[in-house]
């Protein structure tokens, strides 16, 4: 059976499939565009004043998107799905032909079963009897987890249970396992044995806490039910000391003695699916990197997620890492460090490839989200008007001080500008008194409906930069040998980064080893 069959089983995913010249040339179509609106996908919306955005836009862009209701830039520039576009005004081709590119580019993030949900509902269907306890999953393992992470392990564990049937393989590395939620279902819930590993010594102690929570638990129904637990759950700790070897030598490196070759080094390790659910940054490439390089992998399911925290050869250190990643270590083989963006030779290749930390930051954002603020005439989108305006005055101070981070202000939609410019001004080492023109004020405060149009164009691109580093990665699969599938597994409305990337390796290229 092949990946994509075993995608079209569940009638909950949307599948993307292409041919490798398709992925090619998408790839190209992608950098091209991303290329022709970079000053879009690479501007600062606390930027709106001081760098004057809205007249960087073509003067004909200008009156048309000056005066949209919010629910209008929903409905006519931000939902793709949206039929029925009726214009104030006639629209410029340049525009129409913006947001008509940015759409077919991107990959749909539409889940079947969800489209169906009832109208203005946020959660999936499961969430209808109990908004925080998804009916699917069993009460065991809804504790401690928040409804966007049950709704998360309840698909992915389904996910890797089949491709742990098709591949008679019933171990699993979950890597970044965190707290430990998808671990013990995939162990407890489906039978699977399972060894996480995680680097947070304080993720690690809350999934050692709640795994006794649950062992104990397990012991009750076991008194009331005869019961018995279907498998041994391994926690492990991801630290140069700490490593999976019991699992395969491929995740930390093996010190022996001796001439051995890899293929011996490797002998007897049993295969295993590689699973990394939300895995930051470059970590997922790592996983992809793992799964081409170690025998024993013969499956893998990644979800990724921030981004921004990739390496790329423009910006070769993630942020708070003082010094670029080591080099990964395969068995006995040190290769050198890669970047995470770009993994594959065709995309590296492409004269156009880059992509800004911004962008990439960008492409976190949660389009669906935006668009329910925008259809609500939300309070909350008076933030990036009021971030904006601040930065303004701090410059006017402060010429040199240039994005300076601010913590969340609570509730900060509901105060009047000036108080918000108070507390904001303060954390940034500027006197809270700090005298602001009045007039100035109200003149910005008007723009604000500007500010949130600006804002939608750039996160109109969020997806385009999203598909371009996961067909990245398709096509690295692809170039050594490996098909994939990328599955729109998870409902977008409640968890924006959707995507799961999955493959398979050919039967020849799987390891021999015992289960």
């Amino acid at each position: 059976m092949s990946v994509e069959l075993l995608a079209a089983q569940d009638a909950e995913m949307f599948t993307t499939s292409l041919s490798s010249e398709e992925q090619r040339e998408l790839a190209r179509k992608l950098t091209t565009v991303l290329s022709q609106y970079r000053h879009f996908s690479d501007s600062y919306i606390i930027e709106f004043f001081t760098e004057d955005l809205w007249h960087t836009l073509p003067s004909t862009w200008q009156p048309v998107l000056q005066d949209l209701s919010y629910p209008q830039i929903a409905d006519l520039l931000l939902d793709a799905a949206h039929g029925d576009r009726r214009y104030p005004t006639v629209w410029p081709l340049s525009l129409l032909a913006f947001r008509a590119t940015a759409h077919a580019l991107a990959f749909s993030r539409g889940c079947r079963r969800e489209r169906g949900r009832v109208a203005g509902s946020v959660k999936p269907k499961e969430f209808q009897e109990n908004q925080s306890q998804s009916s699917l999953l069993g009460h065991i393992f809804r504790k401690h987890v928040k409804p966007k992470k049950q709704h998360e392990i309840l698909k992915l564990g389904r996910l890797v249970k089949k491709l742990c049937d098709q591949t008679d393989c019933n171990r699993v590395v979950d890597v970044g396992s965190g707290q430990g939620h998808l671990t013990r279902f995939l162990s407890f819930g489906l039978g699977l044995s399972v060894t996480a590993i995680e680097a947070d010594p304080t993720l690690l102690a809350m999934a050692s806490k709640f795994d006794r929570q649950l062992l104990w638990a397990l012991e009750k129904e076991k008194q009331k039910k005869d019961f018995e637990s279907p498998s041994q759950h391994q926690l492990k700790e991801s630290e140069e000391q700490s490593s999976a070897e019991s699992c395969c030598p491929c995740i930390k490196p093996v010190c022996q003695e001796g001439n051995h070759t890899k293929e011996n080094s490797l002998r007897g390790y049993p295969d295993f699916v590689l699973t990394g659910l939300h895995a930051c940054g470059d970590l997922s490439a790592t996983l992809l990197r793992h799964f081409v390089s170690c025998p024993h992998v013969r499956g893998i399911t990644s979800v990724a997620c921030c981004y921004m925290k990739i390496t790329t050869e423009e910006n070769p250190t993630p942020p708070g890492l003082v010094e670029p990643p080591t080099p990964l270590t395969l068995g006995h083989e040190s290769v050198p460090s890669e970047f995470g963006y770009p993994m594959s030779s065709w995309v590296r290749g492409l004269s156009e490839h880059q992509l800004s930390y911004k962008a990439r930051e960008g492409a976190c954002h949660a389009v669906e989200d935006y668009i329910r603020r925008l259809r609500e005439e939300s309070e909350l989108l008076r933030i990036h008007c009021y971030r904006a305006m601040l930065e303004n005055f701090i410059r006017d101070t402060r010429p040199d001080l240039r994005r300076a981070g601010i913590q969340t202000i609570k509730k900060a939609h509901l105060l009047p500008f000036t108080e918000y410019a108070r507390m904001g001004l303060a954390r940034v080492g500027l006197p809270p008194e700090l005298p602001l023109d009045p007039e100035r004020v109200e003149s910005m405060l008007r723009q604000q409906g500007r500010v949130v149009v600006y804002f939608s164009l750039a996160l109109l691109l969020a997806p385009v930069v999203e598909t371009l580093v996961l067909l990245d990665r398709i096509i690295y699969l692809q170039e050594n040998g490996v098909d994939s599938q990328l599955v729109a597994l998870f409902d977008p409305n409640f968890s924006p980064r959707n995507f799961v990337l999955m493959a398979l390796k050919p039967c020849e290229q799987g390891g021999q080893s015992p289960r």
